[in-house]
């Protein structure tokens, strides 16, 4: 399956090694073909950069440590998601046919979709 770690995912993995969101991504590596939007890396950097500036190097060794597709965000106009923000994730993980993303994002949780399905790291865990 190709699924799509949200940036909460990667930031929680990095920060708390031992967490369900950090196994979450160890499972979604060695068994699942891994997606991120350029968008989510950027967000990363970001909040990383002002909330938690020591962990950028483990950011990157993080991304460069796996196999992955780079998907680009996609913009336009249909509103699907209530957080703005969040609308040219979700539009490319529908444009680039995403199974499944991986999330702890309550926007993309409460989401009434079939595909991508949105789920949280303990639900991906159960699969």
């Amino acid at each position: 399956m190709r699924v799509l770690i949200d940036t909460n995912i990667l930031f929680s993995a990095l920060l708390f090694p031992a967490s369900v969101p950090s196994q979450a991504l160890r499972r979604a590596i060695t068994e699942h073909n891994v997606v991120l939007c350029d968008k989510n890396v950027a967000e990363l950097r970001e909040i990383l950069q002002r909330k938690a500036p020591k962990f950028l190097p483990n950011a990157e060794a993080l991304l460069a440590g796996f196999s992955y597709e780079l998907i680009h965000a996609v913009d336009y106009s249909a509103k699907l998601i209530r957080d703005v923000k969040d609308q040219p994730i979700l539009n490319a993980a529908i444009v680039f046919d995403v199974d499944i993303i991986l999330t702890g994002d309550k926007d993309f949780l409460s989401l009434d979709i079939e595909r991508p399905k949105c789920m949280n790291p303990a639900e991906f865990l159960e699969l």
